[in-house]
């Protein structure tokens, strides 16, 4: 397991599906913002640091689409993540902060739409409180009895 895999799965306990997959659009979306700052700073490193992470992220993002029977949201989104490699590579060759924004503007559209879901999605009460289990009938023991001893101790 990657260690950006693992980190998600941290992130993941106690996070809805949405959740999670809200927190990985944020971070490409970080990624690919740093990236075009990267560019138009000249600082070559940092860029390639964050597109790289953002291909990593992509990648996460396309091995967890379902194969086979995902259905035509899973067509669409796999099109999506591979239209956004090349793209990115493209805006590497070419230097391009103006390709990179343009793939971080289509990632927050994206996720504004997982967001929306995810509010659709939310019952509209909170979580259902149960009624304390009803006891009768049931014996309930009594505390044994324990042999009380004085003791004592110096130092």
């Amino acid at each position: 397991m990657s260690p950006m895999e693992m980190a998600y799965r941290k992130l993941a306990a106690g996070t809805s599906g949405f959740g999670l997959l809200i927190a990985l659009y944020d971070t490409l979306a970080g990624d690919l913002r740093r990236a075009a700052e990267a560019e138009r700073n000249n600082d070559i490193e940092k860029r390639c640091r964050e597109v790289n992470h953002a291909l990593l992220v992509i990648a996460y993002l396309e091995d967890r689409l379902s194969y086979g029977n995902g259905g035509a949201l899973a067509d669409q989104l796999r099109a999506l993540y591979q239209s956004m490699r090349r793209k990115l590579i493209e805006a590497q060759a070419k230097r391009s902060a103006k390709i990179i924004e343009e793939q971080m503007a289509l990632v927050l559209e994206v996720r504004g739409q997982w967001q929306a879901m995810e509010f659709k999605c939310e019952p509209t009460s909170g979580p259902e409180i149960l009624a304390p289990a009803q006891t009768q009938g049931y014996a309930v023991p009594l505390p044994v009895q324990m042999e009380h001893r004085q003791m004592s101790w110096s130092a």
